[in-house]
């Protein structure tokens, strides 16, 4: 065999694994429009350069017919980039998002790693008691009327970084707590004011959900490696679909007329 037909093998092999492993984050994993905003294409760009581009590479350099310790060599190859595959395999699933968590003014996307076996038990409900594994689950959340268990949570968000997202034992039906998300949530020509050079792009995706801007609004969705804008109903706020534009920039008057928070309020305090 020549080292090309090995290589051509190898490279045939690896990317048959990463189609399936791309076909999981895409589909699965990641649904869109989480692809960027929940860091899967640079898990892919780990995946791909590792076990599709490097690997045959490596196989095209070292092989040569009869060679002494080829077979030690290809054996080397292969459990070295078996191990970046379950390396980059374990990150894939460990950071994937198992929740959209509208909380209070905004939507936040929570990977797996962000939550631990102890907060999920207390969750409500029993599907909120473990991990999804094919897509964010949608929930509210409401905060404690009690004033010491409300004291108790800013103190915990403080010390941990832990904020409500994180905590299921506050998840509640996302129904239960749209109309307050109405209130804080900003018209679509405000995002228009601010982009005018999105305008097409928002306008298109307004046709393809057969909407307008009469009946959207609109919300932040906060995430790991990339912030987006969430569409909803405005006559009951249900999520349509997200845009891949920055939500943070905006200060405008909500469609309630109440004053929402400027873009200082990305952080995790304006919760509480």
């Amino acid at each position: 065999m020549s080292r090309w037909k090995a290589a051509f093998i190898h490279l045939y092999v690896s990317a048959t694994i990463a189609a399936i492993v791309s076909a999981l984050l895409l589909f699965v994993w990641y649904p869109p429009p989480y692809f960027h905003a929940g860091g899967a294409d640079e898990l892919l760009t780990l995946v791909v350069f590792v076990d599709v581009t490097l690997g045959p590479l490596i196989t095209l350099i070292v092989f040569k017919s009869g060679k002494p310790g080829l077979k030690f060599d290809l054996a080397v190859i292969g459990i070295v980039q078996a191990m970046a595959l379950v390396y980059g395999s374990h990150t894939i699933v460990s950071t994937r998002p198992v929740f959209l968590v509208a909380a209070i003014d905004r939507f936040v996307l929570v990977d797996a790693n962000q939550l631990i076996t102890q907060d999920l038990a207390q969750a409500s409900r029993p599907e909120w008691q473990q991990l999804s594994w094919t897509g964010p689950v949608l929930v509210g959340t409401k905060l404690p009327t009690d004033s010491k268990e409300r004291n108790a949570l800013l103190f915990s968000t403080l010390s941990t970084g832990k904020d409500v997202e994180e905590l299921p034992k506050y998840y509640v039906p996302y129904p239960d707590v749209a109309s307050t998300l109405l209130q804080r949530a900003q018209p679509v020509n405000a995002l228009i004011k601010l982009y005018p050079d999105k305008h097409g792009e928002i306008d298109n995706w307004l046709k393809r959900h057969h909407t307008d801007e009469a009946q959207v609004l609109w919300l932040p969705i906060q995430a790991r490696n990339g912030d987006l804008v969430m569409m909803m109903r405005s006559k009951d706020g249900q999520p349509i679909g997200a845009l891949p534009i920055n939500p943070w920039l905006v200060d405008a008057t909500p469609a309630s007329g109440n004053t929402t928070q400027d873009s200082g309020s990305r952080g995790k305090s304006a919760h509480i």
